[in-house]
């Protein structure tokens, strides 16, 4: 060790190391070699004109200060921090947009070739190997790029396994610094990502793989999957939010089919907890974002499910999430890595998941066009699910009707009708869409329960405008027995129009819920059943279950769903009209104890439930 020691040198000797108008890189995330930077402020004053490039940074970001552009240019691949933010909207850095498993190639092609990397490691060990710790991202390719590494030393460093390690002999100059790693405190809890949580949550499966970001919905989503057996990662990142789950073995690796066994990133940012947890643990593996974030890599996991945010969606499926409007914002990031990922991978989900609204509930972020001069980064044809408050819109697969539909529906409902109005000017939606998607309160914050029958899982949720197509091949499933019984007679078909009429429905006054099951992005309606209300408060019930479905108890449990929003809204009574062979749906009025009222009609008998008496 005493050798290895010897090698540190008090003050970088930063004239015989680098020339004006060298490119250098600057370590990334919770690695960023602070004392390095400090040090060629100060003591590297006479070097001009050096290109800094990085990704994200847990900085003060001095370089980037409006009194050191004439040492320093920076190039960002990702904007993070306020300072380089302004910098770039004032012109004097520049943002170069790349994803983020491509970064490195800028180097190893030399488009982008490197003088310099001003990289953090751990102490080394007793052969010489020091850990890039928790940022390997990047960095690695960086260093093996550039002509000279220069190291910051840092003894509160994590060593990390996987492919994360560097000898010092390669080390053109090093310092032995100590700092602690800038940590993110996690954000308090808030209703609205614990929702979104709650819904991303409902789309992860048992034994899937995940990929996971920073900030408040990766945080909501973990809370909400201590349930789920046999979770995976492979993600660029990792936060505070996966310790509790591998350690209670919710996440244990066990059915990826890449890196079994492992959990696989390229960096972490947390709490001092999450580095501890990282430091020698064989468990938690860090590579290059080369590997990591390489789309056919990601893919080689079996339900992988990337989950990612954005700063609008527009209502074609189109995600903006590097700029707002003509400001950049952040970065192309891995985001479409994962998507791309996502989408190959057997049985893969790509989410976006992002609050309906901005700046305190005025902005909507479901928009009908992007702002002028906003990007798009991820297609319209990548994005499978968008999920905000309200919902989750399923994309994949449907029209660009459907696709408006679906996005108002997971919109705040005080932006529906704007959104529907904009997009009936350009035929997204047809002039007989005239009811924008509503919610019904009394079903509680989230507009979607998992049922179990027969062992199989379902979904009650509002029927609403997307479900125009659905429940017309609904329609066309049932057999001629089954219309005659439900209709009192045999209608002879079911146009789009006639099925949008019957999805559309304002369901503060009228009711229609449906049972759905739903694999991935294939949905199917199996039941229906909804209540009109009339002028004297009292409502007309009705329901209709696919034939191979019927007995299962669907009918009962949209029922009992039904008479609980009737009491709630102080409804009178409901009433039923029955063919009087249809024995079953008879015989699940009855069990909630209506009762037959004379009809004058022997075909068809007619039942009452008084709600107050309930």
């Amino acid at each position: 060790m005493q050798s290895l020691v010897s090698q540190f040198t008090n003050q970088i000797p930063w004239s015989e190391l680098l020339q004006s108008g060298n490119r250098i890189f600057l370590g990334s995330n919770a690695g960023i070699p602070n004392a390095l930077v400090d040090s060629l402020i100060e003591h590297g004053r006479s070097i001009k004109d050096l290109e800094v490039t990085h990704i994200g940074t847990l900085s003060d970001e001095r370089w980037a200060l409006p009194e050191h552009q004439h040492q320093f240019k920076v190039n960002t691949f990702f904007i993070h921090g306020k300072v380089v933010r302004q910098a770039v909207d004032e012109g004097r850095a520049d943002y170069t947009p790349c994803f983020l498993s491509e970064v490195s190639s800028l180097f190893t092609d030399d488009i982008l070739p490197l003088d310099a990397a001003l990289i953090m490691v751990s102490e080394p060990d007793e052969l010489g190997y020091c850990s890039l710790g928790v940022s390997v991202d990047v960095v690695m390719s960086a260093a093996r790029s550039a002509k000279k590494i220069i190291a910051q030393v840092n003894p509160a460093m994590p060593r990390t396994a996987g492919h994360s390690f560097i000898h010092i002999s390669e080390f053109a100059a090093c310092i032995k610094h100590e700092q602690a790693l800038p940590e993110i405190i996690p954000a308090p809890k808030n209703d609205i990502y614990e929702r979104i949580g709650q819904y991303v949550a409902m789309l992860v499966e048992d034994g899937a793989t995940l990929q996971l970001g920073i900030g408040k919905i990766p945080d909501a989503t973990l809370r909400y999957l201590t349930k789920h057996k046999d979770l995976g990662i492979h993600s660029e990142m990792i936060s505070d939010g996966v310790i509790d789950l591998i350690k209670s073995g919710v996440i244990n690796n066990r059915k990826k089919t890449f890196h079994p066994g492992k959990a696989v990133v390229s960096f972490c940012m947390g709490t001092k907890r999450l580095y501890d947890f990282v430091h020698n643990n064989p468990h938690v593996e860090f590579y290059p974002t080369s590997y990591v974030n390489k789309p056919t890599n990601i893919a080689k996991n079996d339900k992988l499910v990337s989950i990612n945010s954005a700063i609008e969606v527009d209502l074609t499926g189109q995600v903006v999430s590097d700029s707002i409007g003509h400001d950049f914002y952040s970065g192309i990031g891995g985001q479409v890595d994962f998507v791309t990922g996502a989408t190959i991978s057997k049985g893969g989900k790509p989410i976006i998941a992002l609050p309906s609204t901005a700046k305190n509930g005025t902005l909507s972020r479901i928009v009908a066009n992007i702002q002028d001069g906003a990007g798009v980064v991820t297609s319209r044809g990548n994005v499978h699910y968008v999920v905000t408050e309200f919902g989750v819109a399923s994309l994949k697969g449907k029209s660009i009707r459907e696709r408006a539909l679906e996005l108002i529906r997971v919109a705040h409902p005080k932006f529906r009708q704007s959104l529907l109005d904009s997009v009936r000017k350009h035929y997204y939606v047809p002039d007989y869409q005239t009811q924008y998607p509503t919610d019904i309160p009394e079903l509680g914050e989230l507009q979607l329960s998992p049922i179990n029958i027969d062992d199989d899982k379902f979904y009650l949720r509002p029927l609403n405008p997307a479900d125009e197509r659905r429940l017309q091949e609904f329609f066309y499933s049932h057999t001629k027995e089954t219309l005659r019984l439900r209709y009192n007679y045999i209608p002879q078909g079911m146009s789009r129009q006639n099925s949008c009429e019957l999805v559309s429905v304002d369901q503060t006054k009228d009711v229609a819920l449906t049972i759905v099951s739903q694999q991935g992005s294939k949905m199917k309606i199996e039941a229906v059943g909804r209540y009109y209300l009339n002028q004297d408060n009292s409502c007309e019930v009705a329901f209709v279950t696919r034939e191979n479905m019927q007995g299962k108890g669907m009918a009962t449990r949209l029922m009992k769903e039904m008479i609980s929003i009737a009491t709630q809204r102080g409804v009178s009574k409901m009433v039923a009209f029955v063919r009087s062979e249809n024995k079953p749906m008879i015989s699940v009025f009855e069990q909630f104890e209506f009762k037959r009222v004379f009809n004058p009609d022997p075909a068809e008998v007619e039942l009452i439930l008084f709600l107050q008496e309930t």
